[in-house]
């Protein structure tokens, strides 16, 4: 309201106020920070503007459905564990299409444990099919039936509410990126698989390829379109405009460390990570655990001197310096792979051995077999 008012909104941490010199009290604070910010000393904080705003509305509501949905996958779990059917045990996951298929026909009556299995993908009838047929072995009373219908019928709510989700989303997205030029170059890469929560919108690699200005961050490791489009949601697509460097983007998500000194004496401050910050953290899990990237060589090395949080903060940091750099600078990421970086890395242990070596006058010799 006070932006359509024609009014310049500015978020001031309260940090900057309390560091500045001069006289002030509760009475008197709101005149002192527009004292203060009269004379430019104030340095103001992101405010996402008006369009990325209606991004986030609708993608922080999207992720509370999809937290409450999956809330109810536990209450059918449980209903068919009292009825003593174990698909869980074979089946890790209910909400796939094969566990659907079984739970529909049990709420139509079905209870032949032949016929449910034949729903199944047949992948899971050639390996499972004699596990799956003990697991559908079980007492069907009515009020666990009662109970699994009632947790089907409230996940499947929220699934729809997702889906009207997902159509507010890829309106808002298309409105953005405006028409397609036919003559612009394409996505030079395909998009990569998302999880089961994944937004279904019909060319959404496209679309966040021009809204992005040309440049594809899903190149990143681990940057899938789910994930650029919610870093998207947050941040917004210009980047210089509101954090310079690539330092000042890391220290406002909440990645870089934080700093107080008082005179002579400093010390460590610990910060805070907002929902993007969180969000390059969970990307760092994932990361973390490939085999053939140089990062999860990176994330392995320091996990084994420091512990898993630390190198999983300084690996987050590391990508968000690297989504800095190819969504200001244009520097596209190359994956030189965990072989290239266990070298660089044997590289350098030997250049600090020599340099040591040399400090005490020593002359280091190869092992001989």
């Amino acid at each position: 309201m006070l932006e359509e008012a024609g009014l310049e909104v500015v978020v001031v941490n309260g940090k900057y106020v309390k560091n500045l010199p001069g006289r002030k009290t509760d009475r008197k604070d709101c005149q002192w920070q527009a004292t203060l910010h009269a004379h430019g000393l104030l340095k103001p904080g992101f405010v996402p503007p008006e369009h990325i705003r209606r991004r986030q509305d609708y993608l922080r509501l999207r992720a509370d459905h999809v937290v409450m949905g999956g809330s109810h996958e536990q209450p059918m779990q449980k209903a068919l564990e009292r009825m003593n059917l174990k698909i869980h045990d074979v089946i890790s996951d209910l909400t796939v299409t094969s566990g659907l298929k079984m739970i529909e026909a049990i709420l139509r009556g079905e209870r032949r444990a032949g016929e449910l299995l034949a729903l199944c993908d047949p992948q899971i009838q050639k390996k499972k099919a004699v596990a799956l047929r003990a697991a559908l072995e079980g007492s069907w009373k009515k009020e666990h039936l009662f109970a699994l219908r009632q947790a089907y019928a409230a996940w499947q709510f929220y699934q729809q509410q997702i889906v009207e989700c997902d159509q507010e989303i890829a309106q808002i997205l298309k409105e953005l990126a405006g028409p397609e030029d036919p003559q612009a170059s394409q996505p030079p890469t395909a998009p990569k698989r998302g999880g089961v929560n994944t937004p279904q919108i019909a060319g959404l690699h496209s679309l966040l390829y021009r809204l992005c200005g040309g440049k594809d961050p899903t190149t990143l490791p681990g940057v899938a379109d789910h994930v650029l489009l919610q870093l998207i949601g947050e941040l917004g697509t210009d980047l210089q405009k509101n954090w310079t460097t690539e330092k000042h983007f890391t220290a406002y998500l909440g990645l870089a460390p934080g700093s107080r000194q008082s005179g002579k004496r400093r010390g460590s401050q610990k910060r805070s990570r907002n929902r993007a910050g969180r969000l390059f953290c969970v990307i760092a899990r994932t990361v973390g655990r490939s085999v053939d990237k140089a990062l999860g060589g990176f994330y392995r090395r320091l996990k084994g001197r420091r512990g898993g949080l630390v190198a999983n903060l300084a690996l987050a940091r590391k990508l968000a310096e690297l989504y800095w750099r190819l969504m200001v600078q244009g520097r596209a990421y190359v994956e030189n792979g965990l072989k290239k970086y266990e070298e660089k890395v044997a590289m350098t242990e030997k250049w600090l051995l020599e340099k040591l070596a040399r400090k005490y006058r020593l002359r280091l010799q190869p092992a001989t077999a």
